[in-house]
């Protein structure tokens, strides 16, 4: 490689002025070379920080929130598909980050997989853009009737979405969720204990602040809606977490869909 005279580092000895140098010596090649092999370490470093490290593409989100559940949608795949079977030959997810989601489920054999957005998608990847224009990921207010015919899907999965919503849109938007799956719908949603200061970045894309609701406060919920919990699946996905070992770090709540 020819030597580029413009390089700061090279000229330390020939001005006299630079670090650990002195009028009457220049630095030793060995000397140099450690200094520049040690701030490409520092700029590696820095680098790598400020990214949050070098993590898998399906483990981070594409917004500023902290989407726990969104991300324990795609740990708990094998568990669903344990719990469900067949009946995840046709799904939707609904929920922020839906793109890795619907990307992970795609992977699974005989699956087919739609994602809704509940705002618009930023500094989304290539993979991203291709799910969008194939039509495979949308972006749509659910606080308004979703897009979709009844039983259009067999199950759908929703996450990191009703926390926002409040009670007004809420029992607009579940009954709506229910009305377009066929086998049921799964419901990840944040642990009252997980009060974590809301970012303005949530707050700005979904108009109010996550309230994590208790179990009891959604049993009493689904009761006075008429929505049923689906005890098969429950039991299932117990059994397949338990056998696997899977501890959840959201409530997951197994409906039935309306008939």
């Amino acid at each position: 490689m020819s030597r580029r005279p413009g390089i700061p580092s090279r000229r330390f000895g020939d001005t006299g002025g630079g670090l650990f140098s002195s009028s009457k010596s220049k630095p030793s090649p060995i000397l140099s070379i450690a200094l520049i092999i040690v701030g490409g370490l520092f700029l590696i470093a820095y680098v790598y920080k400020g990214s949050g490290g070098f993590v898998r593409l399906d483990s981070v989100t594409m917004v500023e929130g902290d989407y726990l559940c969104s991300r324990e949608v795609q740990q708990a795949i094998p568990i669903l598909r344990q719990a469900y079977g067949d009946r995840l030959h046709k799904v939707l997810h609904v929920g922020p980050d839906t793109c890795y989601v619907v990307s992970k489920l795609l992977k699974e054999d005989e699956t087919e997989a739609w994602g809704l957005e509940p705002y618009e998608i930023e500094d989304a990847d290539s993979n991203c853009k291709a799910l969008i224009r194939r039509g495979s990921v949308r972006v749509a207010d659910i606080k308004f009737p979703l897009p979709y015919k009844p039983k259009s899907f067999s199950l759908v999965i929703v996450s990191d979405t009703l926390d926002y919503l409040s009670p007004r849109y809420l029992n607009k938007t579940l009954p709506d969720l229910a009305r377009v799956s066929a086998d049921g719908i799964v419901i990840f949603t944040g642990f009252p204990s997980n009060k974590k200061k809301a970012k303005v970045a949530d707050v700005s894309k979904f108009g109010r602040a996550a309230k994590r609701r208790s179990s009891s406060w959604w049993t009493r919920y689904f009761a006075q809606n008429n929505l049923e919990e689906n005890e098969a699946a429950s039991k299932k996905f117990v059994q397949a977490s338990t056998k696997s070992s899977y501890v959840p770090k959201c409530q997951i709540f197994h409906l039935k869909s309306l008939h």
